[in-house]
C-alpha cells in the first residue's frame, strides 16, 4: 500500500519486520531473533493453523446458513495467533479480543464453545475455557486495561522477577490496529509503563480497522508509539510463525523477569472480510488483496516443510480427513447448543434479585408463555 499523501516520513531499517521464514518458504537469519524450535515443532503448528482456518472457514459458512447471528474471521492471520499462542506458558494469562479463535483453539478452548456466543446461546461462559484464557472482548481496546490490572497484580502477587523461573508469569492481550485509535489502549500503555507491569501488547495489524486503513489512523508505524510511552516495541512479521514465536518468546521472557511491558506489532493481512456483515469489496482492491495471498502464512510454512521432508501427501491426507471430522462436529454441534432460558437473564444478575427485576422477569415470562398459548 502507498502512504497517505501527508504521510511523507522515509521508513527505517527497524520498520522492516522481523522474518525468519520468507513466503517462499526459505529460512532466514537474523542478528537478534532465532527459532528455537525443531522441525517437529513446526509441523505441529502447521496442524494447528490449519485446524484454525478450518475452524474459521466452518463458523463462516454456519453464519452464511443463519445458524449464526455473527462471525468475526480470522483469515489470513493465523501465523500471527497460533505463533504467539505457543510462546505462551502456565502461569502466563491470555486477554483476548474477539478474533483469536486460533489462540482459543491453541490454548484448549473447544471451538464448539466459541460459537454460542455467535448463536446467542450463551455469553462467553465456556465450559472448555481455561483459567489462564479470558472471555472474549467486544468493547474494542477496552481488555488492554484489564490486562494490565492483571499484569499489575502479578507484580504484588510476587509472581514476576523471581530466581526460579518457572515462577514468573506474564499477561498477553490482543487487539488490532484500529483499537490503537482507542483511548483504552493508550491509557493501558500509560499505566503498564509507569508500573513495569509485565504485560505484552500483541498487535495485529491486519492492515485495516473494518475499512479504515492503518496509515490513516497512525502517522507512523503502530510498534514505535511504544517509545513515547518508554517501553520497547517491536515489529514482526506476522506471516511468519516462526518469527512470531521467536519474537513473542522474548517479549513475555522479558515482561515475566521484570522488564516491563513490550509493544509487539504483527504486521499481517485480514484475508478476509472485518466480520460476516463486512463486505471489503467496498473499500480495497482485488489487487491488494491477490498481493497478501501470496504470503498465505500456511502455504509459507507448507512449503517450507514439505522441502524438508518433514511432512508428505500421507500426513496432508491425515490432516484433511482431521479438519474434516472437526467441521462436521462443529456443525453438529452448533444446532444442538441448548436454547438459554429466558429466566437467567434477570437470575444471573444479582446474587439477590431486586424486587423490580423480580416482577419484570415475572412480566417477560408470562409473555413468552403466551406465545405457546397462542399456538
Amino acid at each position: 500500500m502507498t502512504q497517505s499523501a501527508g504521510n511523507n516520513r522515509e521508513p527505517s531499517v527497524a520498520d522492516v519486520p522481523i522474518q525468519l521464514l520468507d513466503p517462499s518458504g526459505r529460512r532466514l537469519d537474523h542478528p537478534d531473533f532465532h527459532y528455537d524450535g525443531t522441525d517437529a515443532d513446526l509441523v505441529a503448528s502447521l496442524r494447528d493453523m490449519v485446524l484454525a482456518r478450518r475452524i474459521d472457514t466452518e463458523a463462516t459458512a454456519l453464519q452464511r446458513k443463519g445458524e449464526l447471528g455473527l462471525w468475526p474471521p480470522l483469515l489470513g492471520q493465523e501465523a500471527a495467533q497460533i505463533g504467539s499462542a505457543r510462546a505462551v506458558r502456565d502461569p502466563d494469562l491470555v486477554v483476548p479480543s474477539y478474533r483469536e479463535h486460533g489462540v482459543a483453539w491453541c490454548r484448549g478452548v473447544d471451538p464448539v464453545d466459541l460459537l454460542t456466543t455467535f448463536r446467542g446461546t450463551g455469553m462467553t461462559d465456556w465450559p472448555s475455557r481455561p483459567d489462564t484464557f479470558y472471555p472474549y472482548a467486544f468493547v474494542i481496546g477496552s481488555q488492554t486495561l484489564h490486562a494490565v490490572g492483571m499484569a499489575m497484580a502479578q507484580q504484588r502477587d510476587g509472581a514476576v522477577g523471581n530466581d526460579d523461573p518457572d515462577a514468573n508469569g506474564a499477561v498477553i492481550v490482543y487487539f488490532g490496529d484500529g483499537a490503537t485509535s482507542q483511548g483504552d489502549v493508550n491509557e493501558a500503555f500509560g499505566f503498564a509503563a509507569a508500573t513495569s507491569a509485565p504485560v505484552v501488547f500483541f498487535c495485529q495489524n491486519n492492515q485495516w480497522a473494518i475499512s479504515e486503513p492503518a496509515i490513516v489512523q497512525s502517522r507512523v508505524p503502530l510498534y514505535r508509539r511504544a517509545a513515547g510511552f518508554g517501553f520497547p516495541g517491536v515489529r514482526v512479521d506476522g506471516n511468519d510463525v516462526l518469527a512470531v514465536q521467536a519474537v513473542t518468546e522474548w517479549a513475555l521472557d522479558l515482561a515475566r523477569r521484570g522488564g516491563g511491558p513490550v509493544l509487539v506489532e504483527a504486521f499481517t493481512y485480514r484475508m478476509g472480510a472485518h466480520t460476516t456483515s463486512d463486505d471489503p469489496t467496498k473499500y480495497r482492491t482485488s489487487d491488494e488483496v491477490a498481493e497478501w495471498r501470496a504470503k498465505d502464512p500456511i502455504d509459507r510454512l507448507r512449503a517450507y516443510l514439505t522441502a524438508a521432508g518433514a511432512i508428505d501427501d500421507a500426513w496432508e491426507a491425515a490432516l484433511v480427513a482431521e479438519a474434516d471430522a472437526l467441521a462436521a462436529r462443529l456443525r453438529d454441534g452448533c444446532v444442538s447448543l441448548p436454547e438459554p432460558d429466558l429466566a437467567d437473564f434477570w437470575d444471573l444478575v444479582y446474587a439477590n434479585t431486586p424486587d423490580l427485576l423480580v416482577r419484570q422477569r415475572e412480566e417477560f415470562l408470562a409473555y413468552e408463555a403466551s406465545f405457546e398459548e397462542a399456538r
